[in-house]
C-alpha cells in the first residue's frame, strides 16, 4: 500500500536532510506505529505518505513514495487526499466548521459524495468513534480529546484506504488513549484500512501495531514486528526511545542468560511470563 524507496528529502531551510535513504514497504490492511526522539524524521515521514511533501513543503526530493500506486510527487494533492486521510497533531488548525456534524460532512460535500449516502457515512463516522452524543454540539464547546475523536470521525467519513494520523492522542489521558487506538484497530480490521500512527507512547503502539517502526536521525532504525523491536530495549533506550520498564527487566533478565523470559509488553505480561519460568 506504502512504499518509500530510497527516500531522502531536505526543506528548503534546512542544510541537511531530515530524512535519508529510507526505504520502507508498508503492506494494505496494516496497523503501523511510528516513534522515536524529537526531531528523527517521524512528522516528515507522514507528510511525504500524504502528499504535503513536496506539494506544500517544498526541497530537495530523492527516491520514490508510491500510496496505492499512486507516485506523491506526480500526483496532486487532491487526488491523495481521496486516498490517505489524515489528522495533524494540532487539531484547532484542521477545523473547519463550528458544529461537529458540519465538521463531518465537510469532506463528504466536498468531495461529491452522493446526498443520499452522506448521512449513512456521518452516522458511521460518529457511532466508530463513540461520539454520537456530540454530534449537535459547538466545536468550541468540545474538550481537547473529544476535538480529536472529532478530527478522526471527519476522516473516517471519507472512508480512505490509508489513514495516518499524528499524534492523535497527545491531549488524551491514558485510558482515553487506549479507547481510541481501540476503536481505530477494529476500524481498520474490520475495513481493511492500512492505518498509520505517529505517537511517542511505545507500549501503546506496541499493543495495537502490526508493524513497529523506529526512527533515529533520520533514518529508520529499526522495521519489525513489536515484540522483535521491543527486544533491543537498551537501544532504544540509548536513542531516546524508552520502554516500559517491564520491558527492559525481562530483556535483562534474558541477557542475563536466564531462560524462558518473554519479551514482554507491560507489567501483566511480565509479571505472567516470570511466574512460568520461576514456577
Amino acid at each position: 500500500m506504502i512504499e518509500f524507496r530510497d527516500f531522502t528529502f531536505r526543506y528548503r531551510e534546512s542544510a541537511d536532510p531530515v530524512v535519508r535513504d529510507v526505504s520502507l514497504h508498508i503492506p494494505g490492511g496494516a496497523f503501523v506505529g511510528v516513534t522515536g526522539p524529537a526531531g528523527s524524521g517521524k512528522s516528515t515521514l507522514t507528510y511525504a505518505m500524504n502528499g504535503i511533501i513536496p506539494h506544500c513543503y517544498p526541497g530537495d526530493f530523492y527516491g520514490s513514495v508510491t500510496v496505492n500506486g499512486l507516485d506523491t510527487v506526480d500526483t496532486g494533492l487532491t487526488d491523495l487526499s481521496r486516498v490517505v486521510g489524515s489528522v495533524c497533531q494540532d487539531i484547532d488548525s484542521q477545523m473547519v466548521s463550528s458544529v461537529v456534524e458540519d465538521e463531518v460532512l465537510y469532506g463528504l460535500e466536498n468531495f461529491g459524495v452522493a446526498h443520499d449516502r452522506i448521512e449513512a457515512h456521518v452516522d458511521e463516522a460518529l457511532r466508530v468513534m463513540g461520539i454520537a452524543e456530540l454530534r449537535d454540539r459547538t466545536i468550541a464547546s468540545l474538550s481537547g480529546g473529544q476535538k480529536q475523536k472529532v478530527a478522526i470521525a471527519s476522516v473516517i467519513a471519507m472512508r480512505p484506504p490509508v489513514l495516518v494520523l499524528d499524534e492523535p492522542t497527545a491531549e488524551l489521558d491514558p485510558a482515553s488513549s487506549r479507547g481510541v487506538f481501540r476503536l481505530l484497530s477494529d476500524y481498520a480490521r474490520r475495513e481493511g484500512t492500512t492505518v498509520v500512527v505517529v505517537e511517542q507512547k511505545i507500549a501503546l503502539l506496541s499493543e495495537y501495531a502490526d508493524l513497529l517502526v523506529i526512527m533515529d536521525g533520520g533514518t529508520v532504525r529499526y522495521a519489525d514486528a513489536p515484540a522483535r523491536v521491543l527486544a533491543h530495549s537498551d537501544d532504544l533506550l540509548r536513542i531516546g526511545v524508552a520502554c516500559p520498564r517491564s520491558t527492559t527487566l525481562a530483556n535483562r533478565l534474558r541477557a542475563r542468560g536466564v531462560r524462558g523470559v518473554p519479551v514482554c509488553r507491560d507489567v501483566d505480561e511480565a509479571v505472567e511470563g516470570i511466574a512460568r519460568v520461576i514456577a
